[in-house]
């Protein structure tokens, strides 16, 4: 899953936590077994996949209070 540059720089979020949100998932990800074959059918990575996923709100966190 590829992630268009322009989705990146139009985004109008914290990068660090967006970040934050996106290494902890893929932790968890990580961990699950079902993770590492759904990767290697797509050719994918992980933090990848995930940040991804975050960008297009597809994961939902709250962002930390300023």
């Amino acid at each position: 899953m590829s992630i268009p540059l322009d989705k990146l720089l139009d985004k109008d979020v914290n990068v660090y936590e967006m970040t934050c949100v996106a290494i902890k998932e893929a932790a968890i990800m990580a961990a699950r077994k079902d993770t590492e074959e759904e990767m290697e059918k797509t050719h994918d990575k992980v933090v990848s996949n995930v940040l991804a996923k975050v960008l297009n709100d597809e994961i939902e966190y709250t962002p930390a209070e300023q």
